[in-house]
């Protein structure tokens, strides 16, 4: 659904997306609203499945996750019982923390944080035991240039 967001929505989306813990007051003051329209806005924009929820960024390589590892999967098998396994698999991994259908060569990309190449493998070990796939390979981040959660709201 699009919901109808003017400059104003942008504006506290951006703002919220630096900082969600800022207090309604808080907002309201960078925004130039008054704090029960500021309310208003963002009651609005929660309800209406712009804002889906509110979460504190953990830096992963101080919780022993320093490895970002992109996994290129190809499958021959299309088949709806097949995605389906598929999907039950990648999104009951804790470590892989996306997972996208792809056009072009590849058939699925999925990222994952996991602590080293030797947790990647329990963790590739565990998934092809899961769902037969043709094809997977690994790539590992060796320099994270540019990592956000930013939506540019503000760009159109």
């Amino acid at each position: 659904m699009n919901a109808e967001i003017d400059a104003i929505d942008r504006r506290l989306l951006a703002e919220l997306q630096r900082d969600g813990t800022l207090s309604v007051d808080q907002l309201s003051e960078r925004v130039s609203l008054s704090r029960n329209a500021c309310w208003r806005r963002v009651k609005r924009l929660e309800e209406t499945g712009v804002i889906t929820g509110r979460v504190a960024l953990v830096d992963a390589e101080t919780v022993g996750l320093g490895l970002s590892v992109f996994i290129l999967v190809r499958t021959s098998n299309h088949d709806p019982q097949w995605l389906a396994r598929f999907r039950e698999a990648v999104t009951g991994f804790a470590e892989i923390i996306g997972a996208y259908r792809m056009s072009g060569d590849l058939d699925y990309v999925l990222r994952a944080r996991v602590s080293d190449v030797k947790a990647y493998d329990r963790l590739y070990q565990r998934l092809i035991a899961k769902v037969p796939l043709s094809d997977v390979s690994a790539s590992f981040v060796m320099e994270e240039i540019k990592e956000t959660t930013v939506v540019p709201v503000e760009l159109r």
